[in-house]
Formats: C-alpha cells, structure tokens, sequence
C-alpha cells in the first residue's frame, strides 16, 4: 500500500494554545497522490497534542479552563525535580488528549463532521513551534 509522509509546522500559545490544523491537513492530502486512505496525523513533543473538536473560542475556553480542574499546571510535580522546567502538568495533559490522530478520507476529501476540526494543542508553559508529522496511506 502506497505511503506518503509530509510535515506541517505551527504555533501554538502557552498553556492550551488551541490551533485547528484541519485546512493545512487537507492541502496535504490533497496534493497527495493518494486519493482515498487514512491520514495519521502525529505531533513530536512531549507537551503537544493532537485531537478534534468543534474549534470555537467558548470551547476552546471550556477545554482550558477543565484541563485546569483536572490537572492544575501549579501543582509540584515529581517532573519538576528532574529538568527545573516547571512543566510537569503539561506533560500529563499531553498524556491525556495523546499525541495522534487518524483520519479516513475519501476521494482526497477528510471524513470529518459538520462541527469536527482537527485541532493541535500546545500544553506547554511557553509558546512552541512544532512539526506535525503526516502519514498518508491508501491507493491511488
């Protein structure tokens, strides 16, 4: 089965920088040759993930302002002891959401919902550029 890998590059905010990636996705499939398959779309960083969501700036705010319940970035984490980064609670949202995602598309056209983009999400306490790895699979 034929494989194609491509890279896309973006910026998120600190802690919780929400960006949707489902256009630059789309181009990649797109300019592919593969016209139906599965795109894995990867993020490299320990603090970074990938997921969907209906990307809209009261849910973006909604997933924040949860993640702060569920894992306050405040906190002493054993982490901290090892770098003297202060990023442990970032590390563990990453853990959580996960650093991929994979997505059918048909006829070069993603399968995603009405209100579903394919979000990545900076965790860390700075702000970050990161690679995004894409592996796309399928037949021509």
């Amino acid at each position: 089965m034929p494989v194609e890998t491509r890279e896309i590059s973006v910026t998120g905010k600190e802690d919780c920088g929400i960006v949707d990636v489902t256009e630059m996705v789309s181009k990649e499939v797109k300019k592919s040759k593969i016209r139906s398959g599965t795109v894995t779309v990867f993020c490299i960083g320990s603090t970074g993930a990938i997921t969907t969501m209906e990307f809209e700036s009261n849910l973006s705010k909604d997933v924040s302002e949860t993640l702060d319940k569920l894992i306050p970035l405040n906190e002493d984490y054993h982490h901290h002891k090892t770098w003297g980064d202060f990023n442990g609670g970032s590390h563990l949202r990453a853990l959580l959401v996960g650093p991929s995602l994979t997505v059918p598309f048909v006829e070069k056209s993603l399968t995603l919902g009405t209100w579903q983009q394919i979000v990545y999400i900076n965790f860390d306490r700075i702000e970050k550029v990161r690679r995004i790895v894409l592996q796309i699979i399928g037949e021509f």
